[in-house]
């Protein structure tokens, strides 16, 4: 039976659905996703199985009303993600940048979201922003 909460998907539009398969493919399939739907305006990842399975949804549909997402207006900030530990944390944020996402906060990184956080931020072409949290031992 399906927990009452749990997240069941997240749709995101995007305004370039190649780049944002790219981008984000890349980065979830690492995180352990695999593609579950494909249609000509989107596709979806889906991580575990069923009814407690969550799946990312990207579509670039005809209805958007801006060319990118900015995460500082009412709406998304960020996706978080539990990424492994600290070494997997560093390979990963490694990997995303030559698939296009920018480290954020370089300057306090991996301590950006404050002392004992380990995580790194990073951005993609399309301005959506994920965190990737490091397994330390020592918070949720």
């Amino acid at each position: 039976m399906t927990a009452t909460g749990m997240l069941h998907h997240i749709e995101i539009w995007v305004p370039d659905l190649g780049r944002a398969t790219d981008q984000w493919g890349r980065l979830l399939e690492r995180l352990g996703y695999a593609v579950f739907q494909d249609w000509p305006c989107g596709r979806s990842w889906r991580q575990g199985q069923g009814a407690g399975a969550t799946y990312i949804v990207f579509e670039q549909s005809p209805a958007l009303t801006a060319s990118g997402h900015d995460r500082c207006r009412p709406g998304l900030n960020h996706l978080a993600f539990h990424a492994g530990d600290v070494a997997a944390v560093e390979a990963l944020v490694k990997e995303a940048q030559e698939w296009g996402w920018t480290l954020m906060f370089p300057e306090r990184h991996p301590y950006a979201g404050g002392p004992g956080h380990y995580a790194a931020y990073l951005e993609n072409a399309d301005g959506f922003e994920v965190e990737l949290v490091a397994r330390t031992g020592t918070g949720p």
